[in-house]
């Protein structure tokens, strides 16, 4: 099944820290990582303005993993390179995966909600998953290329590639 992942780093080698959890989530016999957006540096969003920039990216992958075990390998990995619980929401850290799309349908539980839903709010999440799939569209048929244009107001600068 296809997915999307969206990586952030906002503490510490942000950039290697991209890298080393694009590699382990490559080296997981349950996802193989088939592409990878280049890396944008991006102002803080949410409650919490006063961080450091992150770096972001995005991977599409393959998978068989359902959502919920998908969400549990993504924690999994962050506890593994170091992310303390609990952080603040919106603040910084280390190293965040989030699970932002996952085969052709919507879930929901307590812990996840697919399409993520903050997907068409930011710009940092768009831009990258675009220059993978320009095509790319939500379950329910929005086209993300039409969202990007009205998200011009948020900084999100191409910085390096992985």
């Amino acid at each position: 099944m296809r997915g999307f992942l969206g990586l952030g780093s906002n503490v510490g080698d942000r950039l290697a820290s991209l890298r080393v959890a694009r590699g382990m989530l490559a080296a997981s016999p349950s996802v193989r990582v088939s592409a990878s957006s280049p890396v944008y540096e991006t102002a803080p969003q949410g409650d919490v303005l006063d961080q450091p920039d992150f770096l972001n990216i995005c991977l599409e992958i393959e998978t068989e993993l359902d959502p919920e075990a998908l969400l549990d390998l993504a924690k999994r990995l962050e506890r593994e390179l170091g992310r303390r619980q609990p952080v603040e929401r919106h603040g910084p850290r280390s190293i965040d995966i989030d699970v932002l799309l996952l085969g052709e349908h919507p879930h929901e539980s307590e812990r996840l909600t697919l399409p993520h839903p903050e997907i068409l709010r930011r710009r940092f999440v768009l831009q990258p998953l675009l220059d993978i799939d320009p095509e790319l569209e939500l379950p329910d048929g929005t086209r993300l290329a039409s969202v990007l244009p009205l998200l011009a107001d948020q900084r999100v600068e191409r910085v390096a590639t992985l």
